[in-house]
């Protein structure tokens, strides 16, 4: 994983998330990732693992 950016992990404020690969030429069509009860996910295309911030709202809601 030495400097892969398909591995990296991005910290959100919140449970949804968009991803689209890293917008380059092997980047993917932009997808929406939810969460759901947990505070990670990581996206079914490149690997990139979105961890929810540590002090971010966790509930769902406005």
């Amino acid at each position: 994983m030495d400097g892969n950016s398909a591995f990296e992990t991005i910290e959100t404020e919140t449970k949804r998330v968009a991803c689209g690969g890293g917008g380059a030429a092997l980047g993917h069509p932009k997808v929406y990732l939810e969460m759901g009860e947990k505070d990670e996910i990581t996206c079914p295309y490149c690997s990139r693992r979105y961890v929810l911030k540590a002090g971010a709202e966790s509930g769902e809601g406005h």
